[in-house]
């Protein structure tokens, strides 16, 4: 049989997710109909904004997770949306925040290994626009998406 599981999981991570009405239906003791059109309701009005697989990153070679600490140059930093948004279309970068305090932003990046998140930080986030950069590396990750993984 054919061994489509990378082109699977790039799917699944951009939303190719549906909810298990069934398994739902049965925990909350209420008809499938009830819940599908619930949920198409929340749907409707933004509140479920997508369907997210969860996955063990070390088995899609995604094992090394990072957070990247931002400082901006004066330019930037009175539009830190701009340079957000730019640096969201990068697959690596898992997710972003603009923050109060020390940091304007918070990157989480995913990658294979070191050598890699070095390459990205030298290949991406060495630009003009961020004066400085603070690494941290997860050890281990024991609750993502409100799941917990042990």
């Amino acid at each position: 049989m054919k061994d489509i599981r990378p082109k699977l999981v790039k799917l699944l991570k951009e939303n190719y997710c549906t909810p298990q009405i069934l398994k739902i239906a049965k925990n909350l003791k209420e008809p499938s109909t009830t819940i599908h059109y619930n949920i198409k309701k929340l749907e409707e009005e933004k509140v479920i904004k997508t369907y997210k697989a969860v996955f063990d990153y070390k088995k899609i070679d995604e094992g090394f997770c990072s957070y990247a600490l931002i400082n901006l140059s004066s330019e930037e930093y009175v539009n830190p949306e701009k340079i957000a948004m730019d640096l969201s279309k990068y697959p690596e970068i898992e997710s972003i925040d603009i923050c109060t305090g020390d940091w304007e932003l918070v990157l989480k990046i995913r990658t294979k290994d070191q050598d890699e998140y070095y390459n990205f930080i030298k290949n991406v986030l060495s630009r003009k626009g961020i004066v400085k950069i603070k690494s941290l590396t997860s050890l281990k990750q024991l609750k993502t998406e409100f799941v917990k993984l042990f």
